[in-house]
């Protein structure tokens, strides 16, 4: 997990079967641009950019004007961003799963309350990770850092295939599931999930996939070739520099 509060809460993209794609700064879409360049934002949000690259990483999403948004397992930093670019016709859902308010890991939210007063088209949701579901059919399903906590004891574990049908129920026609986590050593399935804190992302496309959805490419930006893949995620060694892979996921039309 990424073991932080819910207030506490990287160059090119490479589509698989595709060309690279670069996203230099006139490529970033203007609501994206706009919600990262906006002044209001925490300072603390602000130092987190040149490593989590979100110009780059909600480009290589889509996120577009008048969207749904959910934020499994919610952060604040990403639903601030998500927020502003989806703008005032758009909704963000904060999921917090009822497992993670339990170990005290995000602050316990009425559904339907906007924790966030600046950003009102925030709304948080908390139900069991089993019970997921969205109050309207929605464009994008986002988990960071977090597809790999669905296994570990914590969490019950969950019941991944029935979560990740779920998932697929709740987006609409042609929505997005898109996956970030830290990658595991290759073939190591799922070894390392509540050891090191890492998946393997061949095992997380075998398992999303077999919920019916379509690989739809994957991002670079979050790669690190200098990770061994080895270290407890939270070593100060490599902590905020994991090999990340960030899979898009597409729900057939």
């Amino acid at each position: 997990m990424r073991h932080a509060g819910l207030a506490g809460l990287l160059g090119a993209a490479v589509i698989l079967g595709a060309p690279a794609i670069a996203f230099a700064a006139d490529d970033i879409p203007a609501n994206i641009a706009a919600a990262v360049a906006d002044p209001s934002r925490p300072a603390a949000d602000r130092d987190l950019d040149a490593a989590r690259k979100p110009a780059e990483t909600l480009a290589f999403v889509g996120v577009k004007p008048g969207q749904r948004v959910v934020d499994v397992f919610a952060g604040a930093y990403f639903d601030r961003l998500f927020s502003a670019a989806v703008g005032p016709s758009g909704k963000v859902y904060m999921f917090i799963p009822a497992e993670v308010v339990k170990i005290k890991e995000a602050p316990a939210l009425a559904n339907g309350s906007t924790p966030f007063p600046d950003h009102p088209n925030v709304i948080a949701l908390t139900a069991p990770i089993n019970a997921f579901s969205a109050p309207e059919p929605v464009d994008i399903v986002w988990i960071r850092q977090n597809y790999h906590d669905l296994h570990d004891k914590f969490m019950g574990p969950a019941d991944v295939p029935a979560f990740n049908a779920a998932v697929f129920k709740a987006l609409k026609p042609g929505g997005e599931f898109i996956v970030v986590d830290h990658s595991a050593p290759d073939g190591s399935g799922l070894a390392d999930t509540d050891t090191t804190h890492r998946i393997d992302a061949a095992q997380v496309k075998k398992e999303v996939t077999a919920a019916g959805f379509k690989f739809d490419g994957e991002s670079a930006l979050l790669r690190n070739a200098a990770d061994p893949r080895t270290a407890l995620v939270f070593d100060k060694s490599i902590r905020g520099h994991t090999d990340q892979f960030i899979y898009k996921f597409r729900k057939p039309n």
